[in-house]
């Protein structure tokens, strides 16, 4: 039993790739069923658009579904019209229709890319009658038909057979992106004692920026389930909005840590430092796990700690006049780099309350501007 542990681990880490591929299989099966029983001229299209709508959550099958119908409805209208309203007889005649089907509704999908099956619809409505013997009328009724069944099939296997739900994907999405940006700042901070070169910076910042670009798709999707009332969850404009401005601050902080801080700056500074690495990281981890099971988030008080003891730290350091002999360059660094983590900080308290929305027995949050906190020197040392 020990020995297969591991290979259930593996798929149970695919559970949502496995539950995909099965929805697939039996939206194929039950669209050609359908397809059969109706006595369809083309079963085959009713099969491939229940696959193709038969997405990974039920607010992005939605979508495929809506675009795929306009995009069919669309195609077959107008190639069934050129084929009704145009006669042709020879084959110069037909390559001319196909110029005047394809140059129009390929321009439409290359200005609105949902409506891209609308060219191959009308190709399809165009020349399936001189293949098969039919009129261009029934040929655009027969496509219509086809595809609205494996529509109705598709969308109808993603509801009931192991749905699928944006609004429970996007909890481990942002689970993730908070994770990697709680990396990043642990190893952006190391950076003020080594320093940091323009490639590494870079290749710290491409996995969070993938990671966002795919939280926002799942964002969509989410509302789209809200708007549809498959869904009840929290807004997760919010959610989006706080998780990018985290990210803004990581790439500002990240732009401080190219330059190493003086000697004598890395000694006074270093203790405070790593503590509000600690702080800062730990509580971005503990929020990930917080909205990734519907959990309250984590208490907040050793960041606003940990930010004040290093901006109490560069007071002192000010005062001593250590930040004279630094350079221009150096030492607006250093003040951005103070900047950088109050806007962090106050982020952190909009994520606080983002979380608490999020949980699913929710905590009440105190919502306040940045004057309702305690004071906090200004960590600029401004």
């Amino acid at each position: 039993m020990s020995k297969l542990k591991p290979l259930f681990d593996r798929f149970y880490a695919r559970r949502a790739q496995l539950a995909l591929a099965v929805r697939s299989t039996v939206a194929a099966s039950a669209a050609f069923a359908l397809a059969t029983a109706l006595d369809l001229r083309l079963p085959l299209w009713a099969v491939l658009t229940s696959i193709i709508v038969t997405q990974g959550s039920v607010g992005r099958s939605l979508k495929a579904t809506r675009d795929y119908m306009f995009g069919t409805i669309g195609g077959a209208v107008y190639g069934g019209a050129i084929a009704v309203l145009i006669p042709h007889t020879g084959e110069l005649q037909l390559l001319g229709m196909l110029v005047l089907a394809v140059a129009p509704l390929a321009f439409v999908a290359s200005l609105n890319p949902s409506l891209n099956v609308a060219t191959v619809t009308g190709v399809i409505v165009l020349l399936v009658p001189t293949m098969s013997h039919i009129d261009p009328l029934s040929s655009a009724i027969d496509r219509v038909g086809e595809v609205a069944v494996g529509a109705f099939v598709g969308l109808a296997v993603s509801f009931i057979v192991l749905p699928s739900r944006a609004h429970v994907q996007i909890r481990g999405a942002a689970g993730r992106l908070l994770e990697l940006i709680a990396a990043a700042f642990t190893e952006l901070l190391a950076g003020l004692s080594r320093g940091r070169d323009n490639d590494a910076l870079h290749r710290i910042q491409d996995g969070i920026g993938t990671a966002l670009v795919a939280l926002n798709a799942t964002g969509a999707e989410a509302e789209r389930e809200r708007s549809a009332r498959l869904s009840s969850g929290a807004d997760s404009g919010p959610l989006l909005r706080t998780v990018l401005r985290l990210r803004h601050d990581v790439v500002m902080i990240g732009r401080s840590s190219v330059v190493p801080l003086p000697s004598e700056l890395q000694t006074r500074l270093a203790a405070p430092l790593a503590k509000l690495s600690e702080a800062i990281a730990g509580y971005l981890r503990g929020c990930a796990e917080a909205i990734r099971e519907g959990h309250s988030p984590p208490p907040i008080w050793p960041v606003h700690v940990a930010v004040k003891a290093y901006a109490e730290q560069v007071a002192s350091v000010r005062s001593d006049g250590l930040t004279r002999g630094m350079s221009g360059d150096a030492a607006e660094r250093f003040f951005a780099l103070g900047f950088s983590l109050e806007g962090m900080r106050q982020n952190l308290i909009d994520l606080e309350r983002v979380v608490a929305e999020w949980a699913e027995v929710p905590r009440k949050v105190k919502t306040a501007s940045r004057s309702d906190h305690e004071e906090t020197p200004d960590t600029a040392g401004a």
